[in-house]
């Protein structure tokens, strides 16, 4: 199973079209917040079921503020990420999904790509593709392949 995971775009949909392209076929999209957009645009776009939840700047959207689901052997908590202070640091949102008994958690609103292994919890979050924040500042996603084992791989991957 390939995963798309995007968070972000506020609307600015090019690059978004541009990474699912180039990921083609996808089986899953996960957007993690700002996207700006109603669900049904992504679901036609990405040609695949899509999971979304609400960033600080979805305010006409009604998709949930969190969203808790299994990918492979994966507990995985999806979030926007400001409700856990994530511009600061991630301890506060590292020992939520800990509390709670999750393996990823996968969150946005820093515009920063970031893969961490913190103890038991995997932390990533896939940046932006619209306005990138980290150094070069590349639009940014990330990619989850998960083997017919359940377990997964993940690349950072930047459009040029």
């Amino acid at each position: 199973m390939k995963v798309l995971i995007v968070s972000d775009t506020h609307r600015r949909n090019a690059n978004l079209k541009e990474a699912l392209k180039l990921e083609k076929p996808v089986d899953r999209l996960i957007h993690l917040g700002d996207s700006e957009e109603n669900e049904g645009v992504l679901q036609q776009m990405a040609g695949c079921p899509v999971d979304i939840v609400s960033g600080n700047n979805d305010y006409f959207a009604n998709f949930p503020k969190e969203k808790e689901m299994t990918l492979g052997r994966y507990k995985v908590l999806l979030t926007h990420g400001h409700y856990y202070y994530v511009s600061l640091d991630t301890k506060m949102i590292a020992r939520e999904a800990r509390a709670r008994g999750f393996d990823i958690v996968m969150y946005g609103h820093t515009h920063r790509p970031w893969l961490e292994q913190k103890e038991d919890i995997l932390l990533l979050n896939p940046g932006s593709l619209s306005y990138p924040r980290q150094e070069g500042r590349k639009p940014s996603y990330i990619v989850m392949e998960i083997g017919e084992d359940g377990n997964a791989g993940f690349a950072v991957k930047y459009l040029d």
